[in-house]
């Protein structure tokens, strides 16, 4: 039986172990709106792929449009919180390389199959008083009530890029999965949390 995408996206947001405006913008670089336009596009095609392209496919058509999209460097930083600054710059790369392949695999495991889904980004971002933007968008689904999905964005390196993803306007998916992974880290150090990151992934592509 399919999972209703409303259980599969709070499952996304939830994931942890068992034990989870053109303002500034440069000429060649996407609006804000065209990158989530573009990134929502990726995982529809991915949907519609289904088990067909099977995890394997999925993932070779979402990873370049997520990477492209989030600024996975600062979400690590911002998931892990304080002890961040308590690592040596190789395990911060090596933090940010397995959090982005969990974050990938995350998106290809959830978005696997397609039943007339359809999303709509709204054109007119929510501007915040610090310079980031919200882009809100709703994911249609054969629930009569569409899931929205509000991106908090912030322009880095003269590019807008995601910083959280927040759904129903209030879940943060990375105040989700911060406690459990900074405290993974406090209690094990910083290889406890690579390997728990490389565990959850290996699973997602299963």
């Amino acid at each position: 039986m399919r999972v209703p995408m409303r259980r599969l996206l709070i499952a996304m947001f939830l994931l942890v172990s068992p034990a989870a405006s053109s303002f500034g913008q440069t000429e060649a670089s996407p609006t804000p709106v065209q990158t989530i336009q573009g990134l929502c596009d990726a995982l529809i095609a991915a949907m519609k792929q289904g088990s067909a392209a099977g995890f394997v496919g999925r993932k070779h058509t979402l990873e370049p449009v997520v990477r492209g999209a989030l600024d996975l460097p600062f979400m690590t930083r911002i998931v892990l919180g304080p002890p961040w600054r308590t690592l040596t710059p190789d395990q911060q790369g090596q933090l940010v390389e397995v959090f982005g392949a969990f974050s990938v695999a995350n998106y290809a495991n959830q978005f696997s199959g397609y039943s007339g889904e359809s999303f709509s980004v709204d054109p007119t971002p929510t501007h915040l008083e610090n310079g980031d933007l919200i882009v809100h968008t709703q994911l249609s689904t054969k629930d009569p009530t569409p899931i929205r999905l509000d991106y908090l964005m912030r322009l880095r390196d003269g590019r807008w890029k995601v910083i959280d993803v927040f759904l129903s306007g209030t879940i943060s998916q990375l105040a989700a999965r911060r406690s459990e992974y900074s405290s993974v880290l406090r209690a094990g150090g910083a290889q406890a949390l690579i390997d728990l990151l490389k565990k959850k992934t290996a699973e997602l592509s299963g």
